[in-house]
């Protein structure tokens, strides 16, 4: 567009309708005058909750899913309470507009909110379809000269899904409800991304580690050309047969099956240890030398899940906040659009990443021809393009960086790097491989004479091509702290001194390593996305909403990068395995996203298709409602447990997981009565209860409920409890006995029946152990000084009473609304009244108590490179690098957390941007606001019973649907060439 559009003179504006507010502006200020830009602010019609359909609904066929299954899956959709203003006021603007222009996201979702706004709208002026892959003028331009109808097969791949989901959740759920906890969900893709977090726990719990050894030297040539240059080599063969390395062996700590003759050998400690003797002073030559070409090729462009994999690994990010972050730059016209499972990029975008490429880097940097991507998932959409900088020229990093948050220039940046790579030659070099060997010494002893290979090889890069400019990061095992140190480094830029076949070696240093294999890594949210990519499970751009929903359940956990499935998430799978296992099959998952996509292109019938989901088509394939209406008495009991002895059962109660041991069964319920049970810490991940950590727990679980004697001032027994937050010491209140419920006078309800009486018990004496103390051995001299606190110890100058306590976060003084924190929990009972005048006499920093040293440093961060610790706040603790703070959330331990963790939580933080600030004014215009919709309620009341009575006009009517496309189409034809020019386009 060369100049702003313009309409002629006497015309009304057209109205544009975009997804987001955050675009309106950039929009409107490239289209002008001519055009009126408005958001929907996303959905502005869903399915209702079944509790808020209309009362003479709620019995009829829409009761129970708001879809009416039994014609042809009809859904019931409502517009939103919070977009009903919305609503109002793009009806109110359509009225003075001429032609309306739908412009929302081009994927499925975004093309069901245009066909949600046609329908709610009910628009009497042309109606024209088009999409912005990215907000800049040129892709602006390009999208006003392909405008086009609503694609009912995108409309109808994305209703499907709702209904499915609807369906999906709406029939397990409930089952988990009865049988695991209330408050539960079962999800399409959340319990089949739970299930893979659980089975791969499972593997850890099975894994059994074995134990082999190696031998590593360091070597050097004695004379010549790099001679004394050492270099590292390890052993790799005795007497011709290969040592076994930890990829040789299962997870049940056996060493795999090899073809005859090629099993490896397996050093132990005493067999290693005399071969490094033998080999110190052996005379090392040089055996083989073999050198091959290197290239390795330029990463494909982002898609969203490989942006979301890129971003956890080298930003640290979460994928709800990649996702966050990409959406507020391509509103903001910096990136294309970020929900994308293609790699392709457009002309255009080759141009300009060739063009930058040799501009900043040679052009001995680009190849001669355009690299082409092709997508490896089965479920690409090839119209969209891949993530990339938005434009037809590139901005390069340096120049946005003023224009951006931290986290937007991050993620810009890595996406610019990315996608210019993509376009630039191949990495070269040579790989060279050496082997050399030597014949052990009399030192070896009975392994005297064994002829002993080592190997090692190096890559040199002669020219870094692509890898100038950007490298594609790799996954770490996320339970090793020293894997993203050691593991991570590659042979590449690793040159080996220059040696031929028959070179004598020098051998400085021969060392006996010992190594115990490791059980499979856990799932990190990068390696997560990328097992659901790789599996067709659902969408990339749904990934992150998943993941939080799964935390937010409960099920998995954040423990450094490591996602750790709950006890109840294994409770959640079992149940869902045992009955409902094609629905959490990874295959069959992956088959719906399919038939969706099938939909989407128009090859399968919606109707159709959710008839044989729901009501099966034949009676091998049930489908979902025969299996729910069948599926006969579930044990509960043996759901929520998992055997971890012969005779401890993990069980999953209504209260958090505990141990169970012991007990006698009642012959007549099967019931089993007084078991001895213990509690299972919070922060104890399911691999780590261990048989000998579950016999400990239940030692502790012995002793939980031990009377420990009468406390002399109150006469009540004192006990010693195990809680779920740590052990404790209580009071027994007696219930009261019958002449005190005598006593009280009776009480009458209206109708003349007598209340039961009732007694409010006292509460209680409670207090917690100390950090010192354990369950078994405290006494009742250690029960009644805990229970005596609050200790008092006297009046300050001042007249207020000082007294000492613990509390959730530590030991304090306390003198009427004034805290202070003391040093020990020893200090309790051994404070005097002076020192805590002393300590009183001090002055408060900022208005509060002195400042205490931090809990935990975690060193710089890796983003900002700013010191990150941990510190006691008002309301707990937090994380603050200074600038930003975080608290530290409830379910993780300050223990564990970790560098990487915690400049994840603060980029999260950053990300969310300052709190927006509250004025009294505002408050003021609420209860306005607030007069004003209580005013228009009896408006709405009536506007809802006159839905209800023909509520067709609410539900989806493909007839309605495709008369308003045919009519828009009519009505457009004459108006699609003076909208196109109307912008300025000239196609």
């Amino acid at each position: 567009m060369a100049s702003k559009a313009t309409k002629n003179a006497g015309t009304g504006k057209s109205l544009l309708i975009v997804e987001s507010p955050s675009k309106v502006k950039t929009i409107a200020g490239y289209l002008g005058d001519a055009y009126e830009v408005e958001s929907s602010m996303g959905h502005i019609r869903d399915l209702p909750q079944p509790s808020e359909l209309p009362t003479d609904m709620k019995k009829g066929p829409y009761g129970k899913f708001a879809v009416d299954v039994d014609h042809e899956f009809d859904p019931y959709y409502v517009v939103n309470p919070d977009k009903k203003k919305k609503v109002t006021e793009l009806k109110r603007k359509l009225k003075d507009a001429d032609a309306l222009y739908l412009a929302t996201d081009g994927d499925r979702e975004g093309e069901a909110i245009a066909w949600h706004l046609l329908q709610v709208l009910k628009p009497k002026v042309p109606v024209y379809r088009l999409t912005f892959p990215e907000i800049t003028r040129e892709a602006i331009e390009r999208g006003f000269a392909q405008l086009r109808d609503i694609d009912q097969d995108l409309v109808d791949a994305q209703e499907t899904r709702r209904i499915l989901d609807r369906l999906y959740g709406y029939e397990i759920s409930p089952v988990l409800w009865r049988k695991v906890s209330s408050g539960l969900s079962a999800g399409r893709v959340q319990s089949v991304a739970t299930r893979l977090v659980v089975q791969r726990e499972r593997e850890r719990i099975a894994f059994v580690p074995a134990d082999y050894w190696d031998l590593t030297g360091t070597f050097s040539r004695p004379d010549g050309q790099d001679a004394g240059r050492p270099f590292t080599a390890r052993l790799s063969s005795v007497d011709g047969r290969r040592v076994a390395t930890g990829k040789d062996f299962d997870d049940r700590g056996q060493l795999k099956s090899a073809p005859s003759g090629n099993a490896p050998v397996t050093l132990d400690e005493a067999v290693a240890t005399a071969l490094a003797a033998g080999l110190q002073d052996a005379e090392f030559s040089v055996r083989s030398l073999e050198t091959k070409p290197y290239t390795r090729r330029p990463a494909a462009p982002f898609t969203t899940s490989t942006l979301q994999q890129e971003a956890a690994r080298k930003l640290r990010f979460t994928s709800r906040t990649t996702m966050r972050v990409a959406q507020r730059l391509y509103e903001n016209g910096y990136i294309t659009y970020m929900r994308t499972d293609s790699v392709a990029l457009s002309d255009q975008a080759v141009n300009a990443a060739r063009a930058q490429a040799k501009e900043l880097y040679g052009a001995e940097f680009v190849p001669s021809s355009k690299r082409v991507y092709a997508s490896k998932s089965k479920n690409a959409q090839e119209a969209h393009e891949a993530v990339r900088p938005a434009g037809d020229r590139f901005r390069t990093p340096s120049q946005v960086r003023s224009q951006l948050s931290v986290d937007e220039f991050k993620l810009y940046e890595l996406i610019w790097k990315r996608t210019v790579a993509s376009q630039m030659e191949d990495a070269k070099g040579s790989t060279a491989t050496v082997r050399l060997g030597a014949s052990a010494t009399s030192a070896a002893g009975d392994h005297a004479g064994a002829d002993a290979e080592f190997s090692a090889s190096g890559t040199v890069i002669t020219f870094r091509g692509f890898l100038a400019a950007y490298e594609e990061g790799r996954d770490v095992n996320p339970d090793l702290a020293q894997d993203s140190g050691k593991k991570g480094q590659k042979d590449e830029d690793k040159r080996l001194p220059v040696m031929a076949e028959g070179d004598a070696l020098d051998a400085s240093e021969v060392t006996a390593d010992g190594h115990t294999t490791t059980p499979p890594a856990r799932y990190t949210e990068a390696s997560l996305v990328k097992t659901l990519d790789e599996l067709g499970i659902g969408r990339p751009s749904t990934y992150a909403a998943t993941i939080s929903t799964i935390m937010d359940r409960g099920y998995v956990q954040v423990r450094g990068s490591a996602l750790i499935p709950s006890w109840l998430a294994f409770s959640v799978v079992r149940l869902l395995e045992d009955h409902f296992s094609d629905y959490v099959d990874y295959d069959f998952t992956a088959e719906l996203e399919d038939d969706l996509d099938r939909i989407a292109r128009g090859e399968a019938e919606r109707v159709a298709w959710l008839n044989g989901f729901y009501f099966g088509e034949a009676p091998e394939e049930p489908g979902l409602k025969p299996l729910v209406d069948d599926l006969g008495e579930i044990d509960a009991r043996a759901v929520n447990s998992i055997p971890v002895t012969d005779d401890i059962t993990l069980r999953v109660g209504k209260f958090g997981p505990y141990l169970e041991s012991g007990g006698t069964v009642d012959p007549e319920t099967g019931e089993i009565t007084d078991p001895v049970r213990a509690n299972v810490p919070l922060d104890l991940a399911p691999d780590e209860l261990t048989p000998d950590k579950a016999r400990e727990l239940m030692e502790i679980g012995k002793a939980d409920g031990r009377e420990l004697g009468v406390n002399p001032e109150t006469g009540r027994m004192i006990v010693a409890k195990d809680g779920r937050y740590g052990p404790y010491v209580t009071e027994i209140v007696p219930e009261p006995t019958q002449e005190e419920l005598d006593a009280i006078p009776t009480e009458y309800y209206k109708n003349g029946k007598p209340k039961p009486k009732k007694i409010e018990k006292p509460k209680p004496k409670t207090a917690s152990l100390f950090s010192s103390m354990n369950l078994q051995d405290i006494t009742l001299e250690d029960a009644l000084k805990l229970l005596s606190l609050p200790r008092e110890l006297g009046e300050d100058t001042d007249g207020e009473t000082i007294t000492v306590q613990n509390g959730r976060y530590g030991p304090y003084l306390k003198k009427g609304s004034d805290s202070r924190s003391i040093s020990s929990e020893d200090q309790i009972f051994t404070i005097t009244l002076d020192e805590a005048k002393t300590i009183y006499a001090q002055p408060k920093q900022r208005g509060r108590a002195a400042a205490k040293p931090p809990l935990a440093d975690l060193g710089a961060d890796p983003l900002t490179e700013k010191r990150m610790i941990i510190k006691e706040g008002r309301f707990g603790p937090y994380i603050t690098d200074g600038e930003t703070n975080v608290t530290v959330p409830r379910a993780e331990a300050i223990e564990q957390i970790t560098a990487a963790r915690a400049s994840q939580l603060l980029a999260e933080k950053r990300a969310k941007g300052p709190a927006p600030a509250k004025s009294p004014a505002r408050g003021r215009a609420k209860s306005t606001t607030a007069k004003s919709s209580a005013s228009k309620s009896s408006t709405s009341k009536t506007a809802a019973s006159k839905s209800a009575a023909g509520k067709t006009a609410a539900k989806r009517t493909t007839k309605t649907a495709t008369a308003k496309r045919s009519s828009a189409t009519k009505a457009g034809t004459t108006k699609r060439t003076s909208a196109t020019s109307a912008t300025g386009g000239s196609k």
